[in-house]
């Protein structure tokens, strides 16, 4: 039983919550009983089975990725280069020592300063991969 003091308020699933309640129902548990015990509506579940079916409701397993560390990079191209190559980002005019570059599986090379926000390097590595 649940006792609620005060204004009721939404309540605030995580992924894990969900993704754990929807595991129950895939070992063979019936909708109706996992709802109930749970104190979640059917219809709610349904919309999370949803989510989980078109991708949008996964579970983040960290992964790693391998990484190569070079003593020195490159020198840089000279002043009015004819073009960088596809894929390549601008070199941002920070010293070598301040520049961090990623080579995808591909071959395409990513240079961006150390002090690119992570939200915006995602944006261009989730573009790369799009």
């Amino acid at each position: 039983m649940e006792i609620i003091s005060g204004v009721e308020r939404r309540r605030r699933w995580r992924d894990e919550d969900k993704l754990r309640i929807l595991a129950e129902i895939d070992g063979g548990a019936r909708l109706n009983d996992v709802a109930r015990r749970h104190d979640v509506s059917r219809g709610l579940i349904w919309q999370w089975r949803d989510a989980q079916r078109r991708g949008r409701l996964v579970e983040e397993t960290p992964s790693f990725v391998p990484v190569c560390v070079m003593p020195e990079l490159p020198s840089p191209e000279p002043e009015g280069a004819a073009g960088l190559a596809p894929g390549t980002a601008p070199d941002t005019g920070a010293t070598p020592d301040e520049r961090i570059e990623i080579v995808l599986p591909d071959g395409t090379a990513v240079r961006v300063s150390e002090a690119v926000g992570l939200a915006a390097l995602r944006r261009v590595l989730s573009a790369l991969r799009g």
